[in-house]
């Protein structure tokens, strides 16, 4: 038996009446808003940034709604999966990032490059990085953001 189904004519123009419409990014949102952020809401981040799993603690610095302390903890995280998730958390204040602009990991500067959120005298520290990744990462993000 074959798995091919070869529509007629009329059952195509059928299926493409009755297609759903697409809805926008904003018609989506307003149908389907996010919940309110509450107090508990922040006390839940915190203790997941105090977490002794790495993975657990990412989750954290990966967060739209985490506070400013705790991203400023999170960026002098001792493991480099955390600094990278701080690094590419477009809700991550600037002087944070700023912060991460020298770190030893390759890998945390990668992600700050490319995150288009970061200060412009922070990619300029990018821009001189030792590592010729970091460099391609700034000159590849400039490049798309004249395109």
């Amino acid at each position: 038996m074959s798995c091919i189904r070869f529509n007629t004519p009329a059952q195509r123009e059928q299926m493409r009446a009755m297609a759903p419409s697409m809805l926008t990014a904003e018609e989506a949102a307003e149908l389907h808003p996010a919940p309110e952020v509450t107090a508990s809401k922040i006390a839940r981040i915190r203790i997941l940034a105090a977490d002794p799993n790495p993975k657990i603690r990412e989750s954290a610095a990966s967060n739209h709604n985490t506070p400013i302390d705790v991203f400023e903890t999170l960026a002098r995280d001792t493991d480099d999966g955390v600094r990278a998730c701080v690094a590419r958390n477009e809700y991550a204040p600037c002087d944070v990032l700023r912060m991460l602009a020298d770190d030893p990991s390759e890998t945390v500067r990668g992600f700050l490059a490319i995150n288009f959120f970061v200060p412009e005298d922070t990619m300029l520290t990018l821009a001189a990085d030792t590592s010729a990744t970091v460099q391609r990462l700034v000159q590849w993000k400039t490049e798309l953001a004249s395109a």
